[in-house]
């Protein structure tokens, strides 16, 4: 076998460039089989160089059906690579296994790969090959008991990977046409107001709390006495957990109603929300 189809093997094998691989031949004496471990030796060794910068960039990638939806978040520095074909083969096939496996991080880091590697090691040799770091992100699997899963892509990079996903999951006995419409149209609500609980008792206490800091240090130095500042730092809190809580959100493609009016007009008693995903690249 010539030097150059040495090249072109190794090439095909391990998606380095072309001066990588002539080097690695070079320093193996002509054998593929060690240049290839050189190029891996390598190519952990750059690996480990990119992981310190920063990843902000990439795609989520959306996997499943209604009755059980995945998300995925994988990372890399620029929206060049986001739209990588090698990238996006990669990401496709990581989103499948995310959802085989549930959104359980540590078991998609040891899973195989089509090529019968692991994800953590095809994830070393994307990141060699393409120049950039690559990492897996947030994740989450939603399946709940009689429910059905809607689901809403925002900006769309290919198939099923964009920059933004919302996955709501809806309870209810009945089947009705409207009711396909609406889960639609809620996971689109859901993107564009980011409401971070269902309700407003479920709002994270220490974001609460966070925000009552927040609002005292505004009214701190307002001149205003201290009981009339009591009543408006009340009244602020309220107006947040109003707009961050689903239920009492101002429903997009109606501003005038609220979530829960909107649910109240389908006439469907035994209706519920009963779970939601969003994720963005780059929050």
């Amino acid at each position: 076998m010539s030097d150059i189809e040495k090249i072109k093997q190794l090439r095909q094998s391990t998606g380095a460039g072309f001066k990588d691989c002539n080097a690695a031949l070079e320093e193996s004496n002509g054998d593929i089989d060690k240049a290839i471990e050189i190029l891996r030796i390598k190519g952990i060794s750059k690996a480990s160089k990119k992981m310190s910068r920063e990843a902000k960039e990439g795609v989520i990638a959306l996997s499943g059906n209604h009755t059980k939806t995945s998300i995925l978040e994988v990372n890399c520095e620029t929206d060049f690579v986001a739209k990588n074909e090698d990238f996006i083969t990669f990401v496709k096939e990581l989103s499948d296994i995310n959802d085989k496996v549930n959104s359980d991080l540590e078991k998609l880091k040891k899973s195989l790969m089509k090529n019968q590697k692991t994800v953590e090691d095809n994830l070393v040799s994307m990141i060699a090959k393409i120049g950039e770091k690559i990492t897996l992100g947030r994740t989450k699997t939603i399946l709940h008991e009689n429910s059905k899963n809607y689901f809403y892509m925002h900006t769309v990079v290919k198939d099923n990977l964009s920059k933004l996903a919302v996955i709501a999951s809806i309870k209810t006995k009945e089947k009705f046409e409207k009711i396909d419409l609406f889960g639609k149209q809620l996971t689109m609500h859901i993107a564009a107001s980011n409401p971070l609980a269902i309700k407003s008792e479920e709002l994270d206490k220490k974001i609460l709390l966070k925000e009552q800091e927040l609002i005292s240090e505004e009214l701190k130095n307002s001149g205003k006495p201290d009981d009339i500042a009591k009543k408006i730092s009340i009244g602020k809190l309220s107006k947040f957990k109003e707009e961050n809580s689903l239920m009492t959100q101002q429903w997009v493609m109606e501003p005038k109603k609220k979530v829960k009016d909107v649910i109240q007009e389908l006439t469907i008693p035994d209706i519920k929300i009963v779970d939601f995903y969003r994720i963005k690249i780059g929050d």
